[in-house]
């Protein structure tokens, strides 16, 4: 078999319906949109959402609470996953992202003190918690904030 030989199976392909050809089609005259309405006419389209004039679900419900614009985002990463660095590494948020452990640059970087810290490092970040800036410093480290 090469190339050139391949087939689809039989059955697996089509032909387009063609609408509005003659009644012997099977899909003349109103090509299968039916007789009057809306839908019927041509270019016709409805929104999102649009019941037909009924009111939508989305406004008939009870609105609650609302999104702050200004809230922060925060990077966030416990000190455990630092043990995959060397002794004497400076850890930067570009190293993380370089690592996988952070995915982006654009929001600033938080380390949290879950876990036990087994390597000597030097820590940049924006926020430590109290908790990951003891353990580092435990650890003969430096938390350095940026």
């Amino acid at each position: 078999m090469r190339l050139h030989e391949l087939n689809p199976p039989r059955g697996a392909r089509r032909e387009a319906k063609r609408k509005g050809r003659g009644h012997a089609s099977g899909l003349g005259k109103t090509a299968g949109r039916g007789q009057k309405g809306q839908k019927s006419r041509s270019g016709a389209k409805t929104r999102r959402g649009f019941e037909g004039g009924q009111m939508p679900l989305f406004q008939r419900l009870p609105k609650r609470g609302f999104t702050n614009i200004f809230k922060q985002k925060w990077s966030v990463i416990n000190i455990d996953a630092l043990n995959c660095f060397d002794d004497g590494t400076t850890v930067t948020p570009e190293l993380l992202q370089e690592a996988g452990l952070i995915k982006s640059l654009r929001d600033p970087l938080k380390i949290l003190g879950d876990g036990e810290l087994k390597r000597k490092l030097v820590v940049q970040a924006h926020r430590f918690s109290s908790q990951a800036q003891a353990k580092i410093e435990a650890a003969g480290g430096k938390a350095e904030v940026i």
